[in-house]
This record gives C-alpha cells, structure tokens and sequence, in this order.
C-alpha cells in the first residue's frame, strides 16, 4: 500500500477497498501516512463523497486504531444522546441524569464548544471542583453508582479520529458528511453503548443549515450505528432560535438545573423529554415516565449525586461575570428573529466560547434572553444581557448582534418553527 495510490482511488471517484481504507487510517494514526497526504484524501472525499459500505469501514478502522469501552458488567441498559452542536444547548445536563432516574445507565462522553458552538464539558466546569477527567475505572464506578457520568473521551478511544480532526479543521473539509459521520460514530461505537439517540441541529446556529444536508447526515450516521449493533435514532431539531433562555456556560447550569426542579424554559424541557424518551425506548424500557422523574425529584437527585461523584458540589454558588450591558428593543411589536449564530457568536466574544481548542473560557460569561421570537416586546425594554468580566467585549459582541440578527415588527403574529423537525430511524 502506498497512500498516493489510495488518494487517487478517490480524486478519479473510485471506491476504495477494505485494505486501503485499513491501511490508511493505521498508517496515518502511526505518522506513516503525512498530513499533507491525508489532506489530499480528505478533500478528495469531500468532493466526491463513499458509499454506505466505504463509510462503516471507514468508521470500523477509526474504532480500531484505540480501545473499546465495555459497560456490560452494569445492571442498567446503556444510553447515550449526542448533539450537532448549537446555541444554548444544555440538553445533556438535565437529560442524563433524568434518563438514569427512569431506569437506563448513561455513559455521556461529551467535548469542548468551539466557535459559537458551545461545550458540555466547559459548562459542567463552571461548577466548583467537578472534574471532566476520568480514567476508565473511575467512569464505570460513577455509573455503576449513580446511573450517569458526563466526562471527557479518554485518549485511547478512537485517536485516528483525534488526529484527523484536527486536520480536517484547518484543512476546509470539515463540512465533508463522510467524515463528520465517522468521526461522530467511530467515538460513540467505540464508547460502547448499547444504544444512541442523535439530536441533528438544523437552522442558522448550527452546522447543517438545511434540512436536506441534515437528513442526510443522520441517515448516514445511523445507518453506521446500525451496521455495528448499536440501536440508533436520530431526532432532526431546529436551531434557528437559540435553545432556551441563556447561551454561555454557568448561565447554562443554572437554566439546567432549573429544569431538574420542575421549571425551565418550554423549549428546553420540551427537548429533554423528547430526547429522553428515545433513549429509554431504545434502551428497551418504554413504559419509563421522564415527565414523573421531573415531577417527583429523581431526576435532581441524580444529578446532585452525579456532581458529587465527580468532585463537584452541587450546592456551591455558581460563577457570575463581573460586568453586564443590557440590549434594549428600539421599537414596540412582535419579535419575529432572534438569529441562534449571532447569539452564538456574541456569546464566544464575550468570552464564552474559544477560537482555538487550548485557549481559557470565561464561566460566567454568556447572553441571557429576556425575550423569544413571538413575543411581544416595548421600546427600551431588554432584550439581552451581555454578562463579561472584560467589559472591552462588549462592542465587539453587539457587533454580531447588529443588522438583521434581531428582528420586531409592528404588526402581524410569528408562526414559530416546530421544534423536532423530523425523526429516522
């Protein structure tokens, strides 16, 4: 094997065979192949896609370049959910620890926000002495105890993945579905779950920006889940809007948190229960009631006790940026728009978020909404609060906020967008 053979399968729009694909993914992880040439290659599948069967062993060899997860001494069935990736999206807090309140374990291996995009292991960091780093052994105790554990992937799972990521990244083939498919899958096989839930965001806040590209990235990731016995869904959902009422990190834990208590934002509770109720049917326990588990406390009790096993306390105050500056309507209606990116993109300038994976985030920073589209609002009435502890951010946020990211009208009604916009199975 030689990899100028192997990219110019792909640049003529040839399928490549099992031993190529084997090859390639082994010899780049080993640095036999360089990053130049799988650059090639990546692009090369850009733009002329694989076929089902390329992608499962694709994904196959990712998974074998590192270690496989076993859950299979737990008494529980294994759940996971993964996210796209959007703007406010806290789902994963109040969600496993509501999904092992009715009955299933939920090994929640999660990542780091990038860009607008926000991170479940940033948010979980704003809670004094909670720990995102766990070994395997730690991991399987947290759930074996608990029912849930939200931590970071080991560097053993999947490292063809990690290393071809980053390339991807710098290299304009991040958007190639083949690769997005895999690098999602070849982690969440590898995981070992018994069972996965995929939430596909869709809208101006997330990656996939139409429902076409978004329902074929989800076909294709389950297909890949079902190919290698693991029982997957994917729910699409809408991402125009940002999710719930706060997009930044502590703000976030404190909105979810809310949830666990019985309130909550309607979108955000409306999701949880949607998500939550395919992962226990998946799991094989259907007749589980996430809306009692809400009700009645379990859900909150869980997630205390999961904070605590992973050296958190649950009771600790939160967090809170040192500075704010409020965002007032100019005129009285309807508001029609509030654009999910440029309140992304406002929350990663004031601090929320990064430019690059190793750079600090801020755990108060963020944007809370004081209104969502449909609402009626006055002239000078907030909007948003912008929370930093660099006040200078603050005209760089509303700079993504200006133009047409915030729309009122003086008449009419908005007709709002479903929130589960389609479901494959």
């Amino acid at each position: 094997m030689d990899a100028i053979s192997v990219i110019r399968t792909k640049r003529d729009r040839g399928r490549l065979g099992d031993a190529q694909i084997d090859w390639v993914i082994d010899a780049y992880t080993r640095g036999e192949v360089a990053d130049e040439q799988m650059s090639a290659l990546a692009m090369a599948i850009l733009l002329n896609g694989m076929e089902r069967e390329e992608i499962a062993r694709w994904t196959a060899a990712m998974i074998a370049s590192g270690e496989r997860m076993d859950f299979s001494s737990l008494p529980r069935p294994t759940a996971d959910k993964h996210s796209t990736g959007g703007v406010g999206d806290k789902i994963t807090l109040p969600l496993a620890p509501l999904v092992a309140a009715c009955g299933a374990a939920v090994p929640q291996l999660s990542g780091r926000g990038l860009g607008h995009t926000g991170g479940t292991l940033d948010k979980m960091e704003s809670i004094p002495g909670w720990r995102a780093l766990l070994s395997n052994e730690e991991m399987l105790g947290v759930l074996d105890e608990v029912g849930c554990v939200i931590c970071a992937a080991g560097d053993g799972l999947a490292p063809a993945d990690k290393k071809l990521y980053a390339l991807r990244d710098v290299t304009g083939t991040v958007e190639a579905i083949p690769l997005i498919a895999s690098s999602i899958m070849s982690k969440k096989i590898a995981e070992g779950t018994g069972a996965l839930v995929l939430d596909v965001k869709v809208g101006s806040g997330a990656f996939m920006k139409n429902l076409d590209d978004a329902r074929e990235l989800a076909r294709t990731m389950v297909g890949l889940g079902t190919d290698h016995g693991v029982r997957t869904v994917a729910l699409l959902t809408d991402m125009s809007t940002p999710l719930g009422l706060t997009a930044g990190n502590a703000l976030e834990v404190r909105e979810s948190v809310e949830v666990l208590a019985g309130g909550g934002p309607a979108d955000v509770v409306e999701l949880t229960l949607a998500l939550a109720r395919e992962m226990l049917d998946a799991a094989g326990l259907p007749d589980a009631d996430p809306a009692r588990a809400l009700a009645d406390g379990s859900a909150m009790d869980h997630w205390r006790r999961m904070v605590a096993a992973q050296g958190g306390d649950p009771d600790a105050p939160l967090p809170v940026a040192r500075e704010r500056h409020v965002l007032r309507a100019e005129t009285s209606g309807v508001l029609t728009r509030l654009d999910a990116y440029a309140v992304g993109v406002a929350a990663w300038r004031l601090g929320a978020g990064r430019a690059r994976k190793e750079d600090p985030v801020q755990a108060g920073a963020g944007v809370e909404l004081h209104a969502k589209p449909g609402d009626r609002v006055t002239a000078g009435a907030p909007l948003l609060t912008l929370h930093t502890d660099t006040p200078e951010r603050f005209d760089y946020a509303l700079q993504a906020l200006a133009g047409d990211a915030i729309e009122i009208t003086d008449a009419g009604s908005h007709e709002p967008t479903p929130l589960v916009l389609d479901r494959i199975a």
